[in-house]
């Protein structure tokens, strides 16, 4: 009995027309009666004969069915289980998808679950209301999927994109192979009139053919099949035509005819498929001339470009000059207005309009064209490779900044080997004298504004660099490039240019030099460099010192700027200059003289940024020289809003989005100080707090149990109170609890161990081995705690004793005895303490003060008028409605607390003591 049966009787058969189809209910695969030759006992079973492919696609159709069930019926846990039962059976089928490509209704699935499972995820009401296990697997599915969909990230856009489309095509592509897995391929080729086979009917012809160049790079539906049938043991079926008349006729050759149909012949196939491999090498030859024929006559084809069998239309290139033209500076003018007339067109390509450039610079060098043309082209070039990127935010790459730099140190040199050349933006077109003959020269351009904007390339070069990595080292070598080439131009305008670009140029050299520590000029002052000197040691003592040019640069523009922004961007280089070199008077009254502080608020952002290095500068100098005070009120602005990193120019906090949206923190990242530039921010705090150290606890220690005393700093009082909060108290490990601990140890007047915490090995590493001066500043700290501790002692025990010896305090904080001395009559003058010096004996004689009956009265009074005062007040704001008076309402509709403190206008907290600034009061009064 015969492996094939399908339905019907001879009789039927015959009846049938020739076209009649029987689509079995196993599959959607589409017979037609005559490629099938049947006996008459095979009538009662329906058995299809399908390929490899049909039977893995149809697994995976059935599973895709049942996701889509499972999605409408939200059932997670089906979804997740069939997707892993569809990601095997996909594995499985991976040799036919490498044949055929990935089919379109997978990834339509890839794409359709992910949003849908995105959907669900954000859906957080629908979240809430799912069981655990369908949540549970929620989770994992959308992982998995999510990972899964990385390797068909460019199927799913593209299906994203026309996703109408996509499912035309998978429309299309079932109804192609629902009657090809058994038809012949000779019957659909040859389309007899006895019988439409599927292929010739599916697959029509289109109207028109496509050009033989386009046809060549287009894969025929018909050639796929042909030759996955003959390389598939499965899909490989005999590819002889059999007419169906002379099968119907002749009943005898019936089993015949089903072996011609369905058995696969071996020779015929490898023959065939031996003619289509060397067929398919000649038409790849073909298809290789072809192409080189193309690229040799590519510019005669009037702007078409063969891409992939197709034609675009592309913009034609600007071509170079013709054989037998004559090259002159007209000619190369015209050329280069050409090339020029594409700039900033969408579609342009920069690369190639950079290239042109540079080969018209060499065409104009070699036909002798003179300066003037070629100072023209350079011009052009450097600003095409500015414009390469059109982004403000991106930064060159280091191939194109590499050219620019080379461009213009090639510019430079063809300005000072020719004084006849004259350059200026007022230069009008027309007026240009470009020839040999017109000289001297006169070109159109500005030299200083292309350097300025190679400053600011280098300068977002270095921003956009990883300030950790070897290649931002690589990068900052550049520097010095960037400084011989504004050096360069320093010394060209000063002889041919404007007293305006002067100034421009010099603050240029200005900003790339007052923030760097000269320490040739360090050594020479201390005296390291002895009598013998090497070679370098001589040619740096040669140098100019940076404090000499700095001075004589921003002298000039003191005198000549007519811009504020200039002269006060100069002023502060200048302090800051100052303050790095430990030059603290200069410094200082350079900044009291400028006012500069009066009217920052209204400089834009940068020049405030400025001012705030400067200023920070400032403070730290004041340190390094000993002046607490000076120090501590410079770095107080800066540190007490909690911002100094952002204040700086240092990088960004983190903030609401309401308050910085993404455009303003584009904006604030391009204000960023590259990190060379930048100042150590643990360094300033630990200035910062040693110096509230000094000046907060004698402070509090003299007026320990006065009600009004005001708080000196209050972040040094908040850490004070973080490290009172600690429940379990351990050797300090970070800066500030080291400052927290100097602090306590200081408080009870012992020194060393307040000495001990604040120079340490550790502290010494992150803090006091940064700066030059390094054992000097150990040194006056030193110093500075043994005179803080000795007043501190002297407030909190002075009660304690009748009389105490200078020499017994000397020896306790190991000090000179007339420092001792000096310290302790300044405390009397000050009348910071009730005591007197017994000279012979050198004692300090303490004063009890007990107060009088009279005064204690007068204390008791003070008290109760404050107190009936504030109850005038509560009894008043209650009478205009207020809740409970306590809280009163202000002009936004909030509740101010009125007792305690209450926030000033600074942002800070202010101590009021019942009163209320801006209340209801009386006119005697006082707000504190």
């Amino acid at each position: 009995m015969s492996r094939f049966f399908a339905t019907g009787s001879d009789s039927e058969t015959e009846e049938s027309s020739s076209g009649d189809e029987i689509t079995p209910k196993a599959t959607g695969t589409t017979f037609t009666k005559q490629s099938l030759l049947l006996s008459d006992d095979e009538e009662d079973t329906k058995r299809v004969v399908r390929s490899a492919k049909d039977k893995r696609f149809e697994e995976l159709t059935n599973l895709i069915k049942t996701i889509r069930n499972a999605m409408k019926i939200r059932d997670m846990a089906k979804c997740l289980e069939e997707f892993e039962q569809l990601c095997r059976a996909f594995l499985k089928s991976k040799t036919i998808v490498d044949k055929e490509g990935v089919p379109p209704f997978y990834i339509r699935l890839l794409a359709d679950l992910e949003d849908y499972l995105n959907q669900l995820w954000e859906d957080k009401e629908g979240k809430k209301k799912m069981n655990k296990n369908n949540a549970k697997a929620l989770s994992t599915l959308r992982q998995k999927i999510r990972k899964y969909n990385r390797d068909y990230e460019s199927e799913i856009a593209s299906y994203k994109e026309n996703p109408e489309q996509s499912a035309d095509e998978e429309e299309e592509k079932d109804e192609g192979e629902s009657g090809s897995s058994s038809e012949s391929e000779g019957a659909g080729e040859e389309g007899e009139e006895g019988g439409v086979s599927v292929k010739s009917f599916l697959k029509k012809k289109p109207a028109s053919e496509p050009p033989a160049d386009a046809r060549k790079f287009l894969k025929g539906a018909a050639d796929e099949e042909s030759e996955s049938d003959d390389e598939d043991d499965d899909e490989d079926w005999g590819s002889d035509t059999v007419d169906s008349g002379s099968e119907s006729e002749d009943d005898e050759g019936k089993n015949a005819s089903l072996a011609v149909v369905f058995l696969k012949k071996t020779q015929d196939g490898e023959r065939q498929t031996s003619e289509k491999k060397e067929r398919k090498k000649r038409h790849k030859k073909k298809e290789r001339q072809e192409e080189e024929v193309e690229e040799e006559g590519g510019e005669e084809d009037g702007g078409w470009k063969k891409v992939r069998g197709t034609y675009l239309i592309v913009k034609e290139k600007p071509k170079m000059f013709a054989k037998g033209t004559e090259i002159n500076t007209a000619v190369v003018v015209k050329k280069l207005n050409e090339i020029l007339q594409a700039r900033g067109k969408k579609g342009t390509d920069r690369a190639a309009q950079i290239e042109l450039l540079h080969a018209l610079a060499a065409i104009s060098s070699e036909n002798n064209l003179g300066e003037g043309i070629l100072v023209k082209i350079k011009f052009n070039i450097i600003a095409s490779l500015y414009d390469y990127n059109p982004n403000l935010a991106a930064f060159m790459k280091a191939d194109m900044w590499k050219k620019c730099l080379d461009c213009i140190d090639e510019l430079l040199d063809i300005l000072f080997d020719n004084n006849n050349i004259f350059i200026g933006e007022n230069i009008a077109e027309d007026s240009e004298n470009l020839a040999i003959s017109d000289q001297p020269f006169r070109v159109r351009g500005c030299i200083l504004t292309l350097v300025e904007r190679m400053d600011e390339e280098f300068t977002k070069i270095m921003q956009n660099t990883d300030p950790h990595s070897q290649e931002y080292v690589d990068n900052l070598k550049d520097e010095g490039r960037v400084c011989g080439i504004i050096d360069r131009l320093l010394q060209y305008l000063e002889n041919k240019g404007s007293t305006e670009e002067i100034c421009r140029v010099y603050l240029r050299r200005i900003m790339h030099t007052y923030y760097k520590f000269d320490y040739k000029a360090h050594r020479r002052s201390l005296g390291l460099q002895g009598e013998t000197k090497s070679e370098q040691d001589q040619e740096e003592s040669e140098g100019e010192d940076s404090a000499v040019v700095m001075d004589r640069l921003c002298k000039f523009i003191y005198a000549k700027d007519r811009t504020d922004r200039i002269r006060t961007c100069a002023i502060l280089c200048h302090i800051y200059h100052h303050a790095l070199h430990s030059r603290w008077y200069q410094a200082r009254d350079l900044m009291l003289m400028s006012h500069l502080q009066d009217n920052i608020q209204h400089a834009d952002p940068p020049v405030q940024i400025l001012y705030n290095r400067t200023m920070v500068q400032l403070g730290i100098c004041a340190f390094r020289q000993g002046m607490i005070k000076d120090a501590h009120n410079a770095l107080l602005d800066i540190q007490s809003s909690g911002r100094a990193k952002e204040l700086l120019g240092q990088g960004l906090l983190m903030r609401n989005m309401q308050e910085r949206n993404a455009e303003q923190e584009k904006i604030e990242k391009r204000r960023q100080v590259p990190f060379h530039m930048h100042i150590n921010l643990e360094l300033l705090e630990c200035v910062y707090l040693v110096s509230a150290m000094l000046l907060e606890i004698p402070y509090m220690a003299a007026h320990e149990f006065d009600a009004r005393r005001r708080m000196i700093s209050k972040q040094f009082h908040h850490q004070l109170r973080v490290g009172e909060r600690q429940p379990l108290l351990g050797p300090p490990e970070s800066m500030r609890e080291h400052v927290v601990a100097a602090s306590k140890a200081m408080k009870m007047g012992d020194w060393r161990t307040c000495h001990s915490f604040i120079i340490n090995e550790k502290m010494n590493s992150k803090v006091w081995d940064l700066f030059p001066e390094t054992q000097r500043v150990r040194e006056m700290l030193v110093r500075k705690i043994q005179e803080e501790s000795l007043r501190t002692y002297l407030f909190t025990y002075s009660s304690v004793y009748d009389s105490i010896s200078m020499e017994t305090l000397s020896e306790m904080f190991e000090l000179e005895l007339p420092t001792v001395h000096s310290i302790i009559s300044k405390m009397i003058i000050n009348e910071e303490l009730m005591a007197s010096l017994d000279q012979p004996t050198q004692t300090v004689v303490m004063h009890r003060t007990e107060p009088t009956s009279l005064q204690n009265m007068a204390l008791q009074l003070a008290e109760k008028l404050g107190g009936l005062v504030e109850n005038n007040e509560r009894v008043f704001d209650l009478k205009q409605g207020v809740y409970g008076g306590y809280f009163n309402r202000d002009q936004k509709g909030g509740y101010q607390q009125k007792q305690g403190y209450q926030r000033d206008q600074k942002g800070g907290y202010q101590q009021k003591q019942g009163y209320q600034r801006g209340g209801y009061r009386n006119q005697n009064q006082n707000s504190y």
